[in-house]
């Protein structure tokens, strides 16, 4: 066992939203920061924009296994890197609608209440989409809820193609509205022309966690980061109340770090995963809520086609869909939130379709016009992360699938209105994690949440956990927002502990 010499005074676990969003709102604090890491920096790379590497190679995936209820090993899409997934992600920072934290009634459940209302998380809203300079237009969407201020910069423009699917979706009666979006889309395309979503970024113009957050967190003397470090546990003090120690494997040895506040912000599977490994019942568990609630959206790929329309586009991702997202026109429960897909060609196809010749997807896709449907996944304490031994086991039990399939045949309808005669599905599998939440959640109770509202464990008060575990409902829109918004919250709070009443 190796003890580090220096002992700082805040120990982040991981370098995504939520932990470099934390990162970046107590760098000025002077506090003594360490963030644990456990991949390394992005480098500059040629297959960073090659798309055949990406999603027929898998050059950037890692050989790691989960397994889900059955036992059967499954490669979850989670990467390692400084900046976690958002190093991937398509850069939607959306805010969760108001009524998603009122609780929501489904066709098949309720999503249930936050313990605060969306007026307490906004001004934290507006400080991450400043911070993630986020581009974007209000006024066209109707469940858009109130901002306190305007984006800072217009929204991405459509390209032609997809200013033709824009029309064409209106004149069937939908309100496309233009998607915010964490895109510098000038520096982004000139590195090359290509779309941003899953496709990794080396610092090019994407407004990821790393290039937002961590690296300005990183300007500070009192701020490092330690790369490779995989943390194993949180070691609990003799009175079982405290956090004394964070122990991480780096470079094939067993370290421990010591500090005064430990921020734990590993995603939501490792973050349950590691508090379930820190003791015989795990740690912030006295609910038994750790590891369960485990959400991941419901997630469908619509690809519509019709012979007359050409697409051309190169990043295409520009807009989203709301008119089911409260409830549908037929006046049903809420159905979910559709938007495009960065530009899916027929070498992104071809890693989905292994037995299609690429000419043929080729045929497809330039005549194609390609969404994704989304619709909440409600929590439910059966759907959960378990530790068999060294295995981390995922039993994802998915719901609120009839509102999903409601929402794939009203767009599908919509669309063959809009004379896009054919389409293609095809559900998200367990493999695609990207929108894991729900795992540690926030909550007025600790007998049913292991943390309050601002992200403090309620057994150990200086533990705080800040990634999409503390959601308590997965909503229908993109988490990284909301979890850039909870962290800078929960940076708040933190800096209170050091006696610095900042907003």
């Amino acid at each position: 066992m190796i003890n580090t010499k220096t002992t700082p005074d805040i120990v982040i676990i991981g370098s995504g939203m939520g932990g470099a969003c934390v990162a970046y709102g107590l760098a000025a604090t002077g506090a003594n920061i360490l963030i644990l890491e456990q991949g390394h920096q992005l480098p500059r790379h040629a297959n960073n924009r090659d798309a055949r590497a990406i999603f027929q190679q898998g050059f950037f995936r890692t050989d790691e296994r989960w397994y889900d209820g059955k036992g059967e090993p499954f490669g979850p899409g989670n990467y390692y890197y400084h900046g976690g997934n958002t190093k991937f992600y398509g850069a939607v920072l959306m805010r969760y609608r108001a009524e998603d934290f009122d609780g929501v009634e489904h066709l098949e459940g309720t999503a249930p209440p936050w313990p605060f209302r969306y007026d307490e998380l906004e001004p934290w809203y507006q400080r991450a989409e400043e911070l993630f300079n986020v581009r974007g237009e209000l006024g066209a969407d109707s469940t858009e809820p109130r901002h306190s201020g305007r984006y800072s910069h217009a929204a991405v423009p459509d390209e032609p193609a997809i200013a033709e699917l824009r029309a064409r979706l209106k004149s069937v009666g939908l309100n496309p509205a233009s998607l915010p979006l964490g895109i510098d889309i000038e520096a982004w395309l000139a590195e090359g022309q290509t779309p941003w979503d899953a496709f990794p970024d080396a610092r090019s113009g994407k407004m990821d966690a790393e290039t937002c957050a961590l690296i300005p967190a990183l300007k500070y003397p009192n701020v490092r980061i330690e790369s490779g470090a995989e943390v194993l546990r949180l070691i609990p003090g003799r009175d079982g109340h405290t956090i004394v120690a964070v122990e991480y494997r780096q470079d094939g040895e067993v370290k421990r770090v010591s500090a005064g506040t430990i921020v734990l912000a590993a995603g939501a599977v490792r973050s349950a995963k590691i508090l379930l490994a820190s003791g015989e019942s795990g740690l912030a568990n006295r609910s038994g809520a750790v590891g369960r609630h485990f959400m991941n959206h419901n997630l469908t790929a619509l690809l519509a086609y019709d012979r007359r329309f050409w697409n051309d586009s190169v990043y295409q991702k520009t807009f989203g869909i709301n008119d089911f997202y409260l409830r549908s026109d037929a006046g049903d429960a809420p159905l979910g939130h559709v938007q495009l897909f960065g530009r899916v060609s027929a070498t992104v196809m071809k890693g989905m379709a292994r037995w299609a010749p690429e000419w043929l997807l080729d045929l497809w896709s330039r005549h194609s016009a390609d969404l994704l449907l989304m619709s909440e996944d409600i929590p439910d304490p059966e759907s959960r992360v378990t530790l068999d031994g060294d295995r981390l086991v995922l039993h994802w039990k998915r719901s609120n699938m009839k509102a999903h399939g409601l929402l794939r045949r009203k767009m599908t309808e919509r669309l063959k209105a809009a004379g896009f005669s054919l389409t293609l599905s095809r559900p998200f599998d367990r493999n695609t994690t990207s929108h894991q939440c729900g795992t540690v959640r926030i909550g007025n109770d600790p007998v049913n949440a292991p943390l309050n509202a601002d992200c403090r464990s309620f057994d150990h008060p200086n533990l705080y956990v800040t990634d999409a575990s503390c959601l308590v409902t997965s909503a229908a829109v993109n988490p990284s927002l909301t979890v850039a918004a909870l962290a800078l919250r929960a940076a708040r709070s933190i800096r209170e502990d050091f006696g610095e009443n900042i907003l």
